[in-house]
């Protein structure tokens, strides 16, 4: 689904990335992150089965497009129509999510020039936090996908 707001492009992040088409103004909402509404159980299958597929041949995308809605639901976001999922993580993002009322919005945090990569942090929790390596080469990256509630607690440095 396109937007009046981004495209899709080679990103010097990773993979495909989202970009804007035209300047964005602070508190737009970007797009929505589209996707099918599943049960916590059937999301934690699609994550595994994707995860065990990357392993047996890695140059498959071992990607899981999993967006947490409430304690009961998560969105499934890896379907055609969802240009979202291709937003990259960034430790300095300049756009932040909403979930009202089961959609989730992405947000512009701060003014986007024309051009600029559309980024989010993706907010992981620390459980696991060295098995998603951050690749956002910003300024102050942190070296992990990580919330940044969660930063003083890991050693900065361990990934330089």
């Amino acid at each position: 689904m396109e937007s009046e707001h981004i495209k899709l492009k080679k990103s010097k992040i990773h993979g495909n990335g989202v970009f804007a088409k035209n300047d964005i103004k602070k508190g737009i909402k970007v797009i929505e992150y589209l996707g099918e509404k599943v049960t916590k159980e059937e999301a934690d299958m699609i994550a595994n089965i994707h995860m065990e597929k990357h392993l047996v041949d890695p140059s498959r995308n071992g990607a899981v497009y999993l967006f947490e809605l409430n304690d009961k639901y998560d969105l499934d976001g890896d379907v055609e129509y969802n240009t979202a999922k291709w937003i990259n993580h960034s430790c300095e993002p300049n756009c932040e999510i909403e979930i009202k009322e089961d959609r989730i919005w992405i947000i512009a945090l701060k003014d986007i020039k024309k051009g600029e990569e559309v980024t989010y942090n993706y907010s992981y929790e620390i459980e696991d936090y060295k098995d998603h390596p951050c690749v956002c080469k910003s300024k102050n990256c942190v070296g992990y996908i990580l919330a940044e509630e969660h930063w003083n607690k890991i050693n900065l440095k361990e990934k330089e």
